[in-house]
């Protein structure tokens, strides 16, 4: 009442700002406790040792995804998310209500321009993003629900997930990525001279190199065809017998036959390894076909 009071002395004009500020305030005040709500998780920036040095950046994890994008900086920046956080509350037979554990036991150390990132993804299922310098390699693994991305890195990246796939996007450098039940998937703008593998169990293969790169290559594909627009030179050469004898040690004698096939891109170079039980592997030229 003495609100309406106190308007009511004052013009037309002055009552339409005093209106005006009324709102603005009210919004400000229903806005806030939402802009913390979605403020959840944990994050963590890391200076290097040595900026000037590249970084190695290592996460293992049992449950969740892991993002890692470059960026023009010199931190490491990790954030954690409990995925089940994004949930609505849930009520039980008995009136109760689900309480939501947002920590993510996040864990950041860094030495000599090493970081190693943990979480407690074996008790929940953590999401983790990571904005590292452009020259940073990778030793990046995952178990269950969720999928592995690299985004722009430059550096040597090992690359491992078990139930998801993998993902390397705009890359440069050498990789070694494995996906048992999933879809591996690169893209490299640049490429060291060092070896490199890409295996599936359950998923295709896919990677796109440079038009010039320069590889030996070592495909065995046990359920899938092999595709590339490069012009790859097989070698004529009759599959290899393997032979293991541990009879000496109270084992067996076994011979198997290599399935592995050679073959060159540009003349030859390194050695990339291509091997996939059930599922395609494609070998593309960047600006070919796709």
């Amino acid at each position: 009442m003495e609100t309406f009071v106190f308007l009511k002395t004052m013009n037309k004009q002055t009552q339409i700002r005093a209106f005006v500020v009324a709102l603005v305030l009210l919004g400000t005040a229903w806005l806030a406790p939402r802009a913390q709500a979605q403020n959840n998780g944990d994050k963590i920036a890391v200076n290097l040792s040595d900026p000037s040095r590249p970084a190695f950046v290592k996460l293992s994890m049992v449950n969740g995804s892991i993002n890692v994008k470059a960026y023009d900086g010199k931190q490491v920046i990790v954030e954690a998310r409990n995925r089940g956080e994004d949930r609505e509350h849930e009520s039980t037979s008995g009136g109760l209500k689900r309480l939501n554990i947002s920590t993510t036991g996040l864990s950041v150390e860094e030495e000599n321009n090493e970081v190693r990132v943990s979480t407690e993804s074996y008790a929940r299922t953590i999401d983790v993003t990571i904005m590292a310098p452009t020259h940073t390699s990778l030793k990046l693994g995952a178990v269950n629900d969720g999928e592995i991305t690299v985004t722009g890195v430059d550096g040597e990246m090992d690359v491992n997930n078990v139930n998801g796939s993998v993902t390397l996007t705009n890359v440069s450098g050498s990789a070694v990525a494995h996906a048992l039940n999933g879809k591996v998937q690169v893209n490299f703008l640049h490429v060291n001279q060092k070896p490199m593998a890409f295996s599936s169990l359950n998923g295709d293969i896919d990677v796109t190199f440079p038009a010039d790169v320069k590889a030996n290559l070592a495909i065995k594909s046990d359920r899938g065809d092999v595709f590339s627009d490069f012009d790859v030179q097989l070698q004529a050469t009759a599959p290899q017998a393997i032979e293991e004898d541990s009879r000496k040690k109270g084992g067996k004698y076994r011979v198997r036959i290599d399935k592995t096939v050679h073959g060159t891109i540009n003349g030859g170079g390194p050695e990339y390894q291509f091997t996939n039980f059930q599922g395609g592997i494609y070998i593309r030229r960047a600006g070919g076909s796709h």
